[in-house]
């Protein structure tokens, strides 16, 4: 019985694809152990994701893996996976989120707003640095990629100001004292899915259920909520677009932002729970209809 789970190479995949290892452990009592993939997404950090194909380049070869039958499962970040999955595949659960806000990393522990005009910081994502220019537009932002580390050393080679980062990863490397200011979730939207973490499988699985028994069904309505928006929009690497939701009891609240024709448009949206992905569509319509 092949008792493997595919994940990226970072250090960041390999401690979240433990998470879930501990998680199946736990409630079925049945040990996996990690299938290493190194995407092309990781292979490639020159190019900025738009350039080489989009969040897919983190998924793609994994799913290869799944196909071939070197791995029964994987693990993903949520936010690396694109809205529209190829028909073969499901995400059997999403059990787990992390704080899903956006945070700064100094590079001499001054706050972000508290750094001199003209200052340089390096962030990978369109989305932040759109969102941050508003706050800042003073503020000059730098293409950085790879993994954690590999930024907090770039950030110190390049002579950057600080980076903003996920704090979900920082938390999961154990890495949070090195965190200078967290923003909130209406200050930076966050990635659709950000800090939650997906199990994808064939949907032909057999024996999917030690899997799917450990999807969380609040954490699920959020992330599909906010990945309804962006299908709505059809968002990816190569747009700003962020979203995210909360659960007040039988109420989801979500904001969404989106760069709309060159203006970044920031809506929100309440109601059913049971209506997660209305909800989400709706909210996309209705950034779309305010620049009408």
């Amino acid at each position: 019985m092949n008792h493997k789970i595919a994940t990226r190479r970072s250090k960041l995949a390999q401690v979240q694809a433990d998470i879930i290892i501990g998680l199946i452990k736990e409630s079925q009592n049945i040990s996996f152990e990690k299938y290493l993939i190194e995407t092309e997404g990781d292979r490639r950090l020159d190019v900025s994701l738009d350039k080489i194909g989009g969040k897919g380049l983190f998924v793609k070869e994994i799913e290869i893996a799944l196909m071939e039958d070197k791995a029964k499962a994987a693990v993903h970040s949520m936010k690396d996976v694109p809205y529209e999955i190829e028909k073969y595949f499901e995400i059997a659960a999403i059990p787990v989120r992390e704080d899903a806000r956006d945070v700064f990393i100094s590079a001499d522990e001054k706050e972000f707003n508290r750094l001199p005009r003209g200052s340089r910081v390096g962030t990978s994502s369109k989305r932040r640095a759109a969102q941050l220019a508003i706050i800042r537009p003073d503020i000059e932002f730098v293409s950085i990629r790879g993994n954690v580390q590999t930024r907090i050393e770039k950030m110190k080679r390049e002579n950057l100001r600080g980076i903003i980062l996920a704090s979900a990863g920082v938390k999961r490397l154990e890495m949070e004292d090195l965190i200078t200011n967290y923003f909130s979730e209406e200050e930076i939207v966050p990635a659709v899915g950000q800090g939650a973490l997906g199990i994808e499988v064939l949907k032909k699985l057999e024996d999917k259920d030690m899997f799917t028994s450990l999807d969380d069904e609040n954490i699920r309505v959020c992330v599909e909520a906010e990945r309804s928006f962006m299908k709505t929009l059809q968002g990816g690497c190569h747009t700003t677009v962020g979203a995210f939701a909360k659960l007040y009891g039988d109420v989801i609240h979500i904001i969404g932002v989106f760069d709309l024709a060159g203006k970044v448009v920031k809506k929100d949206i309440s109601g059913s729970r049971y209506d997660y992905i209305n909800l989400g569509e709706s909210l996309a319509k209705k950034i779309i209809n305010s620049g009408l």
